[in-house]
C-alpha cells in the first residue's frame, strides 16, 4: 500500500493539534516587515502579527513559499517513501502553487510522485479541503482517490467574510471582483466571497455587527436542505 503525504501552506490556518494528528506538512508563507523576514506560524504567530500591525510605521508584505523550499519539502517526504498531494492557496490569489509546480518540474523522475491540485481556496476553506485529503490518506486511499475526495470537498465548501476596509486586499492585488466596492461610503462594511478562486463582492452592510450577522445568513442559505 502506498503512503500519501499531504502538503499545504500556512494560509490553510489549520490548528496545530489537527496538523499533528493527521500528519500534515505545512510550508510557511514568508512575511516581510522592513528588513526582517518571518516564517508564518513559525517565527511569528497571528496574534503577534495583529498586535504589531496596530503600531507599525512600516506595513508588512508577503512572499510565497519559494520553489527551493517546496523542492526540499517534497524530496524529504519522497525519501521517506511517500507519494505527495500538494494543496495550496488559490492560484488566483498567490504564486504559491506556481512555486510548487516549479519544484515538481525540477525534480526529474522523483517529481512523478508529486500531484498538485489547485484548491481555489484559502483560510479554513482550504483547511477543510486539506483535512478531507488527509483523512482519505489515513483510510488507505490511493493518490487518485485522495484527489477525488478533494474535488468533492471543493464542491461542498466555500468562504464568506466581512472586512472593515478593502485597503489591504487592494494593496496586495487580491481584490478581484470586489473592486467595484472601492470608494463606497466608509461606514459600509463589505461582505466578500471566494468564487472560482477569486475574491468577489457580495453586499455592503451598514455596521460590522450586521455584516457578521449577514455572513451567517448567507452561509445558512448556502447549506439549506443539504
Amino acid at each position: 500500500m502506498s503512503k500519501i503525504a499531504i502538503v499545504t501552506d500556512s494560509t490553510s490556518f489549520l490548528p496545530a493539534d489537527i496538523i499533528k494528528k493527521h500528519n500534515i506538512t505545512v510550508a510557511p508563507q514568508i512575511l516581510i516587515w522592513g528588513e526582517q523576514e518571518f516564517r508564518d506560524g513559525i517565527d511569528i504567530q497571528p496574534t503577534e502579527f495583529y498586535i504589531r500591525l496596530k503600531t507599525a510605521k512600516t506595513m508588512p508584505s508577503s512572499s510565497q513559499v519559494s520553489p527551493s523550499t517546496m523542492q526540499a519539502t517534497f524530496q524529504n517526504l519522497i525519501d521517506q517513501g511517500f507519494e505527495i498531494l500538494g494543496l495550496f492557496v488559490s492560484s488566483k490569489l498567490s504564486g504559491t502553487m506556481q512555486s510548487a509546480l516549479q519544484a515538481k518540474e525540477t525534480m526529474g523522475t522523483a517529481g512523478e510522485k508529486v500531484a498538485i491540485v489547485d484548491s481555489f481556496a484559502t483560510s479554513m476553506s482550504l483547511g477543510l479541503i486539506v483535512l478531507a485529503a488527509a483523512r482519505a490518506a489515513e483510510s488507505g486511499s490511493s493518490l487518485s482517490e485522495c484527489i477525488a475526495a478533494v474535488e468533492v470537498t471543493k464542491k461542498n465548501s466555500g468562504l464568506f467574510f466581512a472586512v472593515d476596509t478593502l485597503e489591504f486586499l487592494h494593496r496586495g492585488g487580491r481584490i478581484g471582483g470586489a473592486q467595484r466596492f472601492i470608494g463606497s461610503a466608509l461606514n459600509l462594511k463589505p461582505i466578500l466571497a471566494l468564487k472560482e478562486g477569486k475574491v468577489e463582492g457580495v453586499e455592503r452592510i451598514r455596521t460590522k455587527s450586521k455584516a457578521h450577522d449577514r455572513v451567517l445568513e448567507l452561509v445558512a442559505e448556502q447549506v439549506k436542505g443539504k
